[in-house]
């Protein structure tokens, strides 16, 4: 008989490099002068405050109402492009887009460790995924919002929230 061991760290090293990746993006921008000091560590704020809270609001709210939050980060006025679109320069300055940036990875990891693939909300929704899964998902997507909220403190532990 062979057992398949669980290694912790299968769930920390995604979110270590999604947080790591998404910092770094605007550490360089700062160092190239593209963005201000200001600007750069109210972002990194709102990205960190988000990590942190992310374990809070996926067990009060649950998964769709997670992914609906960053469906409402999305939306933009137009002529404005999409988000995912824009210059790091031109998101480092659009209120609330380091919470939008964090969900969507924690989305990310999320998919990666549960194998799965463009969790939409419609596939979340009752019709799509049955009970069990989705009550597995979200046991899963509460654990890694816990790695979240750990790494926070280890990807900026210079941005505090009094700033």
């Amino acid at each position: 008989m062979s057992f398949t061991t669980f290694d912790p760290r299968t769930l920390g090293t995604p979110v270590y490099e999604a947080l790591t990746q998404l910092r770094s993006r605007y550490d360089q921008a700062l160092a190239d002068a593209k963005i201000s000091n200001k600007v750069y560590r109210n972002h990194l704020k709102e990205q960190k405050n988000q990590a942190v809270e992310l374990y809070t609001y996926l067990s009060t709210w649950g998964l769709m109402r997670l992914r609906a939050e960053e469906i409402a980060l999305c939306n933009v006025k137009p002529p404005d492009p999409h988000p995912d679109q824009l210059s790091v320069e031109k998101k480092a300055a659009r209120n609330q887009e380091g919470k939008r940036e964090v969900i969507q990875e924690f989305f990310r990891c999320l998919e990666t460790l549960s194998l799965t693939s463009n969790l939409t909300l419609d596939q979340l929704k009752v019709s799509a995924m049955n009970t069990d899964d989705y009550l597995g998902l979200t046991g899963l997507g509460l654990a890694v919002a816990q790695e979240f909220s750990f790494w926070a403190s280890v990807v900026y532990p210079d941005i505090s929230g009094q700033e």
